[in-house]
């Protein structure tokens, strides 16, 4: 399959009750995307990172009872797991499509990765685009531009607070034409992961 981009469809699965329903719709109308995306991405992403990488499609096993609010794919270097590293996200809320280099609460060691980040702040001041995002949560769909965002803050935060997490990319409104054009929509996440690898790699 080729990935041919995201409809509207998609984000109205997300208005779908019940959580049989919702993941049946998920796993029917977006998995199949997010494998035609990991598909088409994950050579680039191993060049990189520098090392293999894997996809992972989120399962939502755990539920039992609320439907997702949303889903994603994530690209990690592990091949058992992706949430206990820094990884790469592509995903959907009802609202807007999410790409995200993201270390979330489950990662070990995040108080050292938070210290780095700090210690080299100006660093990252340069690498981030005034046009992406920062989110300290990956389960909400706030995010706060980072040419108005105190960095300082969200990383002191991410490194002392043990539910803290550190999120930086990119969203992408559900009515953007771009994410209607497959290849143009490959050929962003391939950009804005080039421009966060450096701080990928800063993680290690």
């Amino acid at each position: 399959m080729t990935f041919t981009g995201f409809e509207k469809t998609d984000f109205d699965i997300f208005f779908i009750d019940g959580l049989d329903e919702r993941m049946a719709a998920i796993r029917t109308h977006i998995q199949p995307k997010f494998k035609a995306i990991g598909d088409a991405l994950i050579d680039d992403m191993a060049a990189l990172a520098g090392n293999e990488m894997y996809v992972h499609i989120a399962k939502h096993a755990r539920r039992t009872k609320n439907p997702p609010k949303d889903t994603w794919m994530a690209f990690s270097h592990d091949k058992r797991g992706y949430k206990k590293h820094p990884h790469f996200q592509i995903g959907l809320f009802d609202d807007h499509v999410f790409l995200w280099l993201a270390y979330i609460y489950e990662m070990p060691g995040k108080q050292d990765v938070g210290e780095r980040f700090l210690q080299h702040i100006d660093e990252l001041k340069r690498t981030i685009p005034d046009n992406y995002v920062i989110s300290l949560d990956h389960t909400k769909k706030d995010a706060e531009s980072m040419d108005t965002v105190d960095l300082e803050k969200a990383l002191t935060r991410f490194r002392d607070v043990k539910k803290g997490e550190f999120l930086v990319g990119r969203h992408f409104q559900a009515d953007d034409p771009l994410l209607q054009d497959g290849d143009r929509f490959i050929q962003i996440a391939k950009h804005t992961f080039e421009t966060l690898i450096p701080i990928y790699r800063m993680s290690f």
